[in-house]
């Protein structure tokens, strides 16, 4: 019992910090080539650095997101879209079909991510004419859904970070409604792009990207859907776990202490529902990405307690879900195991991070191509930690920033992401018209509570 209060502080001690200091990371955006357009760079939201073997913990336990609460610039005079769309995604797994492989990857089919669409989610027959889409690709990234505000907006100290860097089910449910309204179409990360070897490398190739007329590539992604334990004390849900129907749902314990699934408690189960629902939502098949740490194992699974008892019942229990995301067009990527921030650390600590993701991580989810930044930061390009993770099979590398902004440099993708949380709903309106028009998006449970306290 004791040990368990111990942990239950640590968690929100550090939560705490993190959130207390979340702002945005501008300004960090590669320098494009003439005439490709510039971005600004990153938010650094909720997430947390966990310790590495002879170090001391540092921010654990939040989710990735923006670090400075500024808000972003805009984007001068450019759509920031620096070439036209190319294609590949994560590398199968040895023996299964680990994500969506690039057109041309070593042992890579062609096609949608995964293999198979499960029966919630049936991809559209591919149209009799498609055309080339040359505009910009916006990719927006959210952090796992608040299912309980009483708890993310109860006052305390860590509801002002959960304000700012998350949204919840009610929010986000109108904005696929005004996405879908505008045209707008789930797309595959590795629908951009095609991986070749170059010099033992993979390499990321432009590719053109086809679409029905008149549709609006849209990807998602979403940070640290490990539900670290400040999470599950603060409102998220607990874990992913398999529904009846071959997908999966999101199980928790409610405030009021009932323990029980319901598929409205999660992006992922919500997402695989609306493109039920509408299936020309989604181009073949395609739904996101998952960007995981490690250092609280995955989907709410405790892989990273190898020497715990129960780790084979855990580990078991994580593949099944895996699985179940991989068939259903789900794709993974590395968010580094202890998110830390990869432009800060040396580099001897982001060799010994990634090695420990590829022991933990990586075997569970397969060999993925893609590396989305803790922190919304970035490495430049000739910095030997670049060439690092490089080395270890990444080419595809997001950070974030205010408008949508790709670069096809040096034998890879590098894109920015959309934050979509509180700080975007309720400073930058205007910027995200194209998405949501004037949606009036925010839950009126996020102030109902704080009006509660200060009666």
């Amino acid at each position: 019992m004791r040990a368990q209060a111990l942990r239950s502080v640590f968690a929100i001690a550090t939560a705490l910090v993190l959130l207390a200091g979340c702002a945005s990371n501008e300004g960090a955006s590669p320098s494009a080539p003439a005439g490709a357009g510039q971005t600004d760079a990153g938010t650094n939201a909720p997430g947390g650095t966990a310790a590495t073997p002879g170090e001391s913990a540092s921010q654990p336990g939040s989710p990735s997101g923006s670090e400075s609460g500024a808000t972003p610039p805009a984007n001068p005079g450019s759509d920031g879209q620096a070439e036209p769309s190319g294609n590949s995604g994560n590398a199968p797994s040895p023996g299964s079909s680990a994500g969506a492989p690039a057109e041309g990857a070593p042992g890579a089919s062609s096609g949608a991510p995964g293999t198979a669409s499960p029966s919630g989610s049936p991809s559209p027959s591919a149209p009799a004419e498609t055309v080339e889409y040359k505009g910009p690709v916006e990719h927006l990234f959210f952090h796992p859904l608040v299912a309980f505000p009483e708890l993310a907006f109860d006052g305390d100290r860590i509801s002002k970070g959960y304000d700012d860097w998350f949204v919840t089910v009610p929010e986000f449910k109108k904005m696929l409604e005004e996405l879908y309204k505008r045209d707008y179409m789930l797309v595959s990360i590795s629908s951009l792009y095609e991986t070749k070897t170059v010099d033992g490398l993979p390499s990321a190739e432009a590719k053109k990207l086809r679409l029905p007329a008149g549709k609006k590539p849209l990807i998602l992604s979403v940070d640290d859907i490990n539900y670290y334990d400040y999470m599950r004390q603060n409102g998220n849900a607990w874990k992913l776990v398999p529904d009846s129907d071959g997908s999966v749902t999101a199980w928790a314990r409610t405030p009021g202490g009932e323990e029980r699934t319901d598929r409205d408690w999660e992006l992922v189960p919500i997402v695989d529902d609306f493109v039920k629902a509408h299936p020309d939502f989604s181009w073949e098949g395609a739904k996101g990405v998952l960007a995981l740490t490690g250092y609280e194992g995955v989907f709410g699974y405790r892989t990273n307690e190898l020497d715990s008892p129960n780790y084979e019942k855990e580990k078991a229990e994580a593949l099944d879900v895996i699985a179940r995301l991989r068939d259903s067009g789900w794709l993974f990527a590395s968010h580094s195991w202890g998110h830390v921030d990869a432009n800060k650390v040396s580099l001897a600590r982001l060799k010994q991070d990634t090695e420990r993701w590829k022991k933990e991580v990586e075997p569970l989810v397969g060999p993925t191509d893609i590396f989305i930044y803790p922190y919304g930061s970035r490495v430049d390009d000739k910095d030997p930690k670049f060439a690092y993770l490089r080395s270890q099979g990444f080419d595809v590398f997001c950070s974030v920033g205010p408008a949508p902004y790709k670069i096809y440099r040096n034998g890879t993708l590098q894109m920015d992401r959309r934050h979509i949380d509180g700080v975007a709903l309720r400073t930058q309106a205007k910027r995200l018209e194209p998405l949501f028009g004037d949606a009036d998006l925010l839950d009126p449970a996020r102030d109902a509570k704080a009006e509660g306290l200060q009666q």
